[in-house]
């Protein structure tokens, strides 16, 4: 894995993930000469803003290239490598993207989302004819009532939801020996650089998804780790926010104090817009980070609980994060997001080799992964992250090292380890 260190507003943090010795991923021998080539896509890669000019060009529009991503699923997600990273389309993805032309024909322009289809992860609601069930077969027939506020918003930017993506069941919070991925709903998510290879999680299939084009961007949620490992491991962009700048309203939860949802997109410019259309318009973000906020249930009222939390939140907090960056003068810390993708084992579950997600978890702070390189083909990453609110400062960062280094690439759906 490559470990810069760069910029003078930027130090390291946290330390070295131990790699174990890994085999390459290679093409399998027994490859039939008559498979398609997986790579070969006409929106291979492209960026909101391309796809935006796709449209305003008139070379494309947006049920275009709504039926070209489904085009992609069925042959990328359902068949051939079956990556099973989308768990539901939206029976109403055309009929949202014809409206959305209709709008530009007029001149009604919403914004950069205007006809971008997107993905969502299946614990965040939407009140239409998809289901949320946290890929649990225990939730299924039980359809949301409404939208989660951040749907609302992606609706009102004038995106296609294109559909729902699978994921860790229940967010993950359900074994010690979980393999990523895996649902009852949706079965398990295969990593697109090396079919046996996992995911990671929770946010597996929006991983999966954003990194194979399936979609041009995705939304998925993080208690620890959620955004940040599975977009290191598939070679994308994640940007897990500080806690309360996006709403957590209709997203199915584990944790109040670390539970958000966040961006997951094949560059930081996209993630970028996406982390800005959605972000809540109120004056003090810090209500959502008080720990006195949480006494409205009885479970949280347990004095031993608080004492607990209000502990962690200053240790990774004004005596974690806050007291090294002001201590060194720094602009933000960088550690490596993850080790390279584990060998799926649906018998003794994850064989995580470690990352760097705990601190800013925790303290509910705003996190970065960029694409950083490959272990033998497998894609690592490398995080920013520092104080509440600085996501301004961490996308700058981000931005600079993903324009100097330009590591993303496109999955190649490797089929076997060599």
């Amino acid at each position: 894995m490559k470990r810069r260190n760069f910029f003078k507003t930027a130090a390291v943090g946290g330390g070295i993930i131990a790699l174990a010795p890994l085999s390459s991923c290679v093409q399998p021998t027994s490859s039939n000469a008559s498979d398609p080539n997986y790579t070969d896509f006409e929106l291979n890669e492209l960026t909101i803003s391309q796809l935006q000019e796709q449209m305003s060009s008139g070379k494309l529009t947006s049920e275009e290239i709504t039926r070209k991503y489904l085009d992609r699923i069925e042959l990328v997600n359902n068949n051939g490598p079956e990556l099973r990273a989308v768990i539901e389309i939206n029976p109403e993805a055309i009929k949202i993207a014809q409206e959305l032309d209709i709008e530009r024909m007029v001149g009604k322009l919403r914004g950069p989302l205007h006809g971008i289809p997107v993905m969502i992860k299946d614990n965040i609601d939407t009140g239409d004819q998809m289901q949320t069930t946290a890929c649990s077969l225990a939730l299924v027939g039980s359809p949301a009532p409404d939208d989660a506020i951040i749907v609302q918003k992606l609706r009102d930017a004038g995106a296609v939801l294109l559909g729902k993506t699978n994921l860790s069941e229940w967010a993950n919070f359900r074994s010690t020996k979980s393999s990523s991925g895996w649902s009852g709903r949706g079965g398990q998510v295969r990593n697109p650089f090396c079919l046996d290879r996992s995911p990671c999680g929770s946010s597996s299939g929006t991983g999966a998804a954003v990194s194979a084009n399936l979609c041009a961007i995705g939304i998925g949620t993080e208690t620890d780790g959620s955004i940040v490992c599975p977009s290191g491991i598939n070679g994308i962009v994640g940007i897990k926010p500080t806690v309360g700048l996006w709403s957590g309203d209709g997203i199915i939860p584990i944790s109040h104090s670390q539970d958000t949802a966040g961006p997951m997109a094949r560059t930081v410019s996209d993630a970028a817009v996406l982390l800005g259309l959605l972000a809540e318009k109120v004056q003090d973000y810090t209500q959502y980070l008080d720990v006195n906020g949480l006494k409205n249930t009885r479970i949280l009222e347990d004095p031993v609980y608080l004492e607990a939390l209000k502990k962690s939140k200053k240790l990774t907090r004004e005596d974690g994060i806050d007291k090294l960056m002001n201590e060194h003068r720094l602009d933000a810390l960088i550690a490596p997001t993850n080790g390279p993708a584990w060998t799926i084992d649906w018998v003794n579950g994850d064989h995580f080799g470690g990352g760097s997600s705990d601190v800013a978890a925790i303290s509910g702070y705003p996190n970065i992964t960029v694409p950083a390189g490959y272990v033998h083909g497998l894609p690592v990453g490398i995080s920013f992250f520092g104080r509440a609110w600085s996501e301004p400062i961490l996308i700058k960062l981000a931005f600079a090292f993903e324009q100097a280094t330009k590591h993303r690439k496109a999955p190649g759906f490797i089929k076997e380890i060599g």
